[in-house]
Parts: structure tokens; C-alpha cells; sequence
């Protein structure tokens, strides 16, 4: 993921996160380490902390408080959250400071829209007591915009985490596109339609959706490809 996001250009020098569930009881997860760029980090160089910030094990990087702060509170509250992905893009940044939100200008928005949360920026993530806030609302949503910050969604796997965030990065981009046209020419499609767009994303009858497990998979394989394509050794 974090080579992914590299080739994507997501990345902002050395100020966003993606961490990984620890499987156990502790809660422990893995981050990066503070200072590599996405495209220098290794499996080696990834930081593993607790819940309360501390370094478990031995690394010769520290960790980004903010960063911690986000992480940790969405992994202790929710079991489905193994992988956890924030970013600061120009897109998803620039939807995240427009008062409306993400619009249902398209499909892929349509998409996201089910399992989209909003979180009021309080500034720097630096106080432990925004987590309870924060993962209030989450809710059961797998995607979020933090307003005035940026975006962040989580899966189960790491396919369903990364596909999440691209939706969502994709439907930002589509809309600060769109809004060239201003506002006034923009066309919002309607309750009905996103309701119906929202029933096909989830529906689990034999055909394959955006949301389905075998779809999300096969999306990940995909991007695997493209990273060993790249030249990084998987």
C-alpha cells in the first residue's frame, strides 16, 4: 500500500499514515516510521506501537503523534478496521474543506456515498480526548473525510482498505473537476438514484459489485501486479 500510494503521488512527504492491525490481543499495530517517504519504506523499517503510543521493540525511527492518535483510536474500537489508510491529497483535502461535502455527481461517488463519515477538524490531532469523537463519527462507516484535513478509509484486508481509499480519492478528484463548471452547472443526481446505486453496490445475489469480497480481491491482485511491474520486489 504504501508503494501504491508512492506511484499514485498520494503521499505528502512524510505526514501521512497507513498501519496495519497486529493480530492478538494487545492491540499492537504497525505504521510508518517517522521521516521515510512512502516509496523508502520497508517491511523492516515498519514501527510496531501500542495503543497508548509506546514502541514495542527496537527501531531507530519514532512515530508521528498525530498519526498515532488517529490509528490507535479506530483499531481499538473497531475489529474490522486490520488496516487503516490517511492521506492529505490535494483532492481529497480540497473536498474536505467544501461545506457539502462529497456530492453524488457520478458513479463512483454514489459508490462511496454508503459508507462515507465526516469528522469536524479540531486541528492537530495531538489530543488523545478526539478519539472518542472521532470513532463516535466513524460509526460503522468504512470511509472518511475529516474536514478541513483529509481522507481515510479501513478493511478487513488490505484490498478492501486500499480499494475504499481510492474510491474515495478518485470521487474527490472526479468533483474539483467537475466544480470547474461551477457550482450552478453541476448536476447532483437524485435521492432515488443513490439509494438504488447504494442496493447494487451492496447486493450479494451471484453478481459481482464494487463492495463484494472475489471483486475487491481481484482489484488487489491487480494492484500487486502494477507495484511488482513497477520494480519493487514483492
Amino acid at each position: 500500500m504504501y508503494r501504491l500510494a508512492a506511484l499514485e503521488k498520494w503521499d505528502d512527504l512524510i505526514f501521512t499514515h497507513i498501519s496495519a492491525r497486529v493480530p492478538g490481543p494487545e492491540h499492537h499495530f504497525l505504521v510508518n516510521p517517522y521521516g521515510l517517504r512512502f516509496a523508502e519504506i520497508t517491511a523492516s523499517s515498519l514501527v510496531k506501537i501500542d495503543v497508548a503510543g509506546n514502541l514495542v521493540g527496537e527501531s531507530s525511527y519514532g512515530v508521528n503523534y498525530a498519526g498515532f492518535v488517529i490509528h490507535s483510536a479506530i483499531h481499538m474500537a473497531r475489529e474490522d478496521a486490520q488496516f487503516i489508510i490517511h492521506f492529505h491529497t490535494d483532492d481529497g483535502v480540497a473536498v474536505s474543506g467544501q461545506r457539502e461535502g462529497l456530492l453524488p455527481i457520478n458513479q463512483r461517488a454514489l459508490e462511496v456515498l454508503p459508507i462515507l463519515a465526516y469528522h469536524d477538524y479540531e486541528g492537530i490531532a495531538e489530543n488523545l480526548s478526539e478519539r472518542d469523537r472521532l470513532v463516535a463519527d466513524l460509526a460503522g462507516k468504512k470511509a472518511m473525510i475529516l474536514r478541513n484535513h483529509g481522507t481515510l478509509a479501513l478493511g478487513a484486508t488490505p484490498g478492501e482498505a486500499w480499494l475504499n481509499i481510492y474510491n474515495l480519492e478518485r470521487a474527490c478528484t472526479a468533483q474539483i473537476r467537475t466544480l470547474t463548471a461551477g457550482r450552478d452547472g453541476v448536476l447532483c443526481l437524485s435521492s432515488a438514484l443513490q439509494a438504488e446505486v447504494a442496493a447494487q453496490t451492496l447486493q450479494q445475489d451471484g453478481k459481482r459489485s464494487y463492495a463484494d469480497q472475489e471483486t475487491t480481491e481481484l482489484a488487489w491482485a491487480s494492484q500487486l501486479r502494477r507495484v511488482a511491474a513497477d520494480g519493487y520486489d514483492m
